[in-house]
């Protein structure tokens, strides 16, 4: 880090500022809590588990189609600061929001959690395209492997302090109930992911931008439009983005499925929680490596690896048996899930024309947001028809294999530079 300059620094800080929320948030404490008040509130198990998938599906599906058009108006001068300001802003009320709103209040809070999943998101789209503004292209992977190994390990301090406070107040030994002590720790979110935040806020300028024009909004719709109808020049960005859609939906699906993979396993909820936070730590110094490896090897070769590395645990999971082997396979899953999220990022970032970075990373948004839907799909079909929860990850092998040959396809991006010229 003292390598980096304050533009660089500021930029990483905020992939630590963000990570409470990803960790406390998503998938750790909140979707208990809600849960915890639907039943309270006399909701049967399964409403208010379709309700959670419908809020997630909609708050997604709204900042997903929103995104390119936002991008484009961002790329006009003093755009982009604004709509991250305005994103984070609406992320972070909302998130304490949470803290404040009676636990009996469970549609509302389900509404507060949508508007969050907006802002969280919103805030992610400009935050990934200031790539181009804090870095030159040859340090790019370093920067944002550094970004995606900074949120790891600030994810583990407010994941550990909010369960400190749950258990704590389980058993007694804090005079508050679990209610509360949840509520403090989406308080201890919004603060985290708010100070964190300042040096972004404060040291990070738009440098590529369009000219400012007399109607930023109708113009934003014209370039959409204008890049669609261009979209032949941009044909390896593309390729990469359909190549990306493939192996991050099976990286993904690989997360959000782990914990009902490993309670199938009979693996114990406390061993989860411990695993998860190793595989936080572990995966942490591994995303600098690959910004490294990526450096003297090219991002595209590490890209590779990576994949490889994920064909490799989906033949592992298909004989895992012990908690032992889910153990292995989660260190494996540490050693390259940074490093091919990160590299993904910054490799995008060199194919895009700078002064357009927030129009092509709406596009990146989308592809990532719509890689939810395959992989889990597939693995829940092929566990249903086999009876094996094992076969359903080995699937998932189908994905990384269409993701690695797509990504081949794909020229590296001096030769794309040589090839075309993107301000066509």
């Amino acid at each position: 880090m003292s390598r980096m300059t304050k533009q660089e620094k500021s930029w990483v800080f905020y992939d630590w500022a963000n990570s409470a929320y990803s960790i406390l948030i998503t998938t750790a404490i909140f979707p208990l809590y809600f849960k915890a008040a639907a039943k309270e509130a006399g909701i049967a198990a399964s409403t208010s588990t379709a309700y959670w998938g419908y809020a997630n599906s909609l708050a997604t599906l709204l900042i997903s189609l929103c995104a390119p058009i936002l991008g484009s108006i961002a790329d006009f001068k003093g755009f982009k600061k604004r709509f991250f300001t305005f994103f984070f802003a609406l992320g972070i009320i909302f998130t304490l929001l949470l803290a404040v709103v009676p636990s009996n209040q469970w549609m509302i809070l389900l509404i507060c959690y949508m508007v969050t999943v907006i802002g969280f998101g919103g805030t992610n789209i400009f935050y990934d395209a200031f790539l181009v503004d804090v870095t030159t292209e040859d340090r790019m992977n370093q920067v944002s492997s550094k970004g995606y190994a900074m949120g790891y390990i600030g994810s583990t301090i407010p994941f550990i302090l909010g369960i400190a406070l749950i258990i704590l107040s389980q058993q007694g030994i804090l005079p508050i109930s679990v209610t509360v002590a949840s509520q403090a720790a989406f308080a201890i979110t919004a603060l985290w992911w708010g100070l964190f935040t300042i040096p972004m806020l404060k040291n990070v300028k738009q440098i590529y931008y369009k000219d400012q024009v007399s109607n930023p909004v109708t113009n934003g719709f014209r370039q959409l439009f204008l890049t669609f109808k261009k979209i032949r020049l941009f044909r390896p960005l593309f390729l990469f983005l359909v190549a990306y859609f493939f192996y991050i939906d099976g990286v993904n699906t690989i997360i959000t499925m782990s914990t009902a993979y490993g309670s199938d396993l009979g693996i114990t909820s406390t061993n989860l929680l411990i695993i998860l936070f190793a595989t936080q730590v572990v995966a942490s110094p591994f995303a600098v490596l690959y910004g490294k490896l990526a450096d003297r090897f090219k991002g595209k070769t590490m890209l590779l690896v990576g994949i490889f590395v994920y064909i490799v645990i989906c033949f592992y999971a298909y004989f895992l048996k012990t908690t032992l082997d889910f153990w292995i396979l989660a260190m494996l899953v540490a050693s390259s899930q940074g490093g091919i999220q990160a590299l993904s990022r910054s490799y995008f970032a060199k194919l895009v024309p700078k002064e357009s970075a927030n129009e092509f990373f709406g596009f990146y948004s989308i592809f990532y947001k719509f890689a939810a839907i395959l992989g889990p799909f597939l693995v829940g079909f092929t566990a249903q028809i086999t009876g094996n929860t094992n076969s359903g990850v080995f699937s998932l092998i189908v994905l990384f294999i269409i993701g690695g040959l797509l990504l081949i396809r794909v020229p590296e991006h001096e030769a794309i530079i040589k090839s075309n010229s993107f301000s066509q």
